[in-house]
């Protein structure tokens, strides 16, 4: 699963710098026979476990989650991020993402947050950073789902601010306690859980993580929440009055909690993608069944163009929200592969190895959230009026789906860190902007006739300029704000949009080139590459100037004017989109399903 450019194997945000010619990554098309077994079991449990409840589901129907919650931890996909011993399976990070994009074919996304909180951050702060006593103590029965899990970092007045949280923890006069006070608010899992990751302050400022039990005396859990969507996965606040945790329920050490939180949060970040990407696939062959068997002026819906543009449009997002996400999952689990399994402290390291991915992570989410919207957006409007009433999937599923760009950190918060980050490793050298765009005279003077149409030449070309466009637009931004950059909220959002598009458009012109699949499958993958390409180039060039005209004020330098209108000119692909859409949902009609 290793990606050839070894520099970008270890760090994240590599790609931004590096040729995507002859870049391999980790994708679909190269599952091993495991990862498939696993698709195909949670892919039919999901169908014939969770699909049949989910109405059952939505009316928050506690014993029926619970059930179905320890079913799935006796076939061990609890487990999977969790040691062995401990009553885990043990397996790699591309499973865990398998099982959560399957599960969400299930169409319960509530279902899918209770176990998500399960399996994710309600029992990874334990899996990665308990000691050997925590984790033989709390693992085993959440591993089973005899014991639910929740986790405990937003409060009412902090939120995207989880640090400045006012919930604190402060040692007994005896040693053997924390004597915990305050509120957390938004608690997915909060009425079923028996053990609760909880983040509080330590003398006033040192932000650390604590295991709380159910029955802590002073610990009161609150009143379901009346919430818009995921109506059947119980969310709740909780109060601390004096709540009396012993002291060996400190996690990790006493000014650790950022650490807990924010690595937790990053597998978070990937694996709510991978429930959007789960659920946009059923999203699709919603939309496609529906439009099929609804005939409107003698003929069925799905025959109209605008109708074909929707399908293929939806079709196209979803097969580069798959190909970046399953790159990213790869990248991490080749970070985890360098660790030494034998190292006491390898689950500490595992947690800490995914900040090296941590822009690729938010990318994902933010990727991945805005997916699904747009899939049950359209897929809704595709239903039309159908699509308003409860008697079709679509209502439920865009009531749901609201929630995905709002927690595991706002979308707004994923951009500022994907931004962030990315100004850090470029300030650190661990990205050097300067000797990348020192490449530009050299890859102007490229004679565009001479590449080759087949294996994505132009496409290949585009993107590569666009990375030097991007990086232009970077180093201007820096050189004008420095690190009040991250200040400049909307340009930041802006950069952040330019580099997931490159990321994703790299990602898929990847998958495309080294795609396994039958003759028919890659021929559509080549459609897809195409269309996203010539689409985000497009995306990225307006973005640029929008970046530009904010950092020059008045007029752009006259060679800086010249470089960009050279760049954007290997930009503009003059690809028939339009065409190639129309070809693309004549394919998906024949199918009738998601098929890539």
């Amino acid at each position: 699963m290793t990606e050839t450019n070894k520099s970008s194997q270890l760090q994240g945000g590599q790609w931004l710098v590096s040729p995507v010619e002859n870049t391999t990554i980790f994708c679909r098309e190269t599952f091993s026979e495991d990862h498939q077994d696993i698709d195909t079991m949670v892919k039919e449990f999901a169908r014939d476990r969770i699909l049949p409840n989910a109405e059952a589901i939505d009316k928050l129907d506690k014993k029926l989650s619970l059930s179905l919650l320890r079913e799935m931890g006796e076939l061990g996909l609890i487990g999977v991020d969790s040691p062995e011993e401990y009553g885990g399976t043990d397996l790699d990070k591309i499973t865990s993402c398998i099982v959560a994009e399957s599960m969400a074919r299930g169409g319960s996304p509530s279902f899918g947050c209770t176990f998500s909180v399960q399996a994710g951050i309600g029992s990874m702060g334990i899996t990665f950073f308990g000691t050997p006593e925590q984790k033989q103590k709390y693992l085993p029965t959440i591993m089973t789902g005899e014991t639910v899990a929740a986790y405990a970092l937003t409060e009412p007045s902090a939120g995207s601010d989880a640090l400045s949280g006012k919930t604190t923890a402060v040692l007994s006069d005896d040693g053997k306690h924390y004597i915990m006070n305050g509120e957390k608010q938004f608690i997915s899992n909060g009425s079923w859980a028996g053990v609760f990751t909880v983040l509080a302050q330590v003398d006033g400022n040192k932000f650390s993580g604590f295991i709380v039990e159910r029955d802590t005396e002073g610990f009161e859990v609150g009143a379901e929440e009346k919430k818009m969507g995921m109506k059947g996965s119980s969310t709740t606040s909780l109060k601390f009055t004096n709540a009396k945790v012993p002291v060996e329920n400190l996690l990790y050490k006493v000014g650790k909690g950022a650490t807990i939180a924010f690595n937790i949060l990053n597998i978070g970040r990937y694996k709510l993608a991978a429930s959007c990407i789960g659920g946009s696939k059923l999203g699709i062959e919603h939309a496609i069944n529906y439009a099929l068997n609804r005939r409107q002026f003698g003929q069925p819906i799905a025959y109209f163009d605008s109708i074909k543009g929707k399908v293929a449009d939806m079709t196209v997002r979803v097969y580069a929200g798959d190909s970046m996400l399953y790159r990213t999952v790869g990248l991490i689990q080749d970070s985890i592969n360098e660790l030494d399994k034998s190292d006491p402290a390898f689950y500490m390291k595992m947690g800490e190895a995914h900040e090296k991915f941590a822009v690729e992570a938010s990318m994902a989410k933010v990727f991945g959230s805005e997916t699904s919207d747009l899939i049950v957006d359209e897929a809704l409007q595709i239903h039309g009026g159908y699509g308003f009433t409860e008697e079709y999937p679509m209502a439920r599923a865009y009531r749901d789906d609201r929630i995905n760009q709002i927690w595991e950190g706002t979308n707004e918060i994923n951009r500022a860190i994907v931004t962030g980050y990315m100004m850090k490793k470029v300030l650190m050298e661990e990205i050097s902007l300067r000797d990348f765009l020192k490449e530009m005279d050299n890859f102007l003077s490229v004679d565009i006739l001479t590449l080759s149409k087949e294996n994505y030449g132009r496409e290949i070309h585009g993107l590569d300029s666009a990375k030097l466009l991007a990086s232009l637009v970077f180093q201007e931004a820096l050189c004008e704000y420095g690190q009040d950059l991250k200040h400049q909220q909307q340009l930041s959002e802006a950069l952040a949009d330019i580099f997931t598009l490159i990321y994703t458009a790299g990602s898929v012109i990847s998958r495309a080139r080294q795609s396994q699949s039958n003759h028919e499958i890659s021929d559509m993958s080549s459609v897809i590459t195409r269309i996203f390409t010539a689409e985000s180039l497009l995306k990225i060039k307006s973005l640029s100037n929008i970046c530009l005209n904010k950092i020059f004020e008045e007029n752009i330098p006259n060679e800086t004017a010249q470089f960009v209108q050279s760049l954007e000119s290997i930009m503009t692909l003059n690809t028939d989109t339009i065409s190639l859409k129309q070809s693309l949902a004549d394919f998906m009609y024949t199918k009738n399903n998601y098929p890539f």
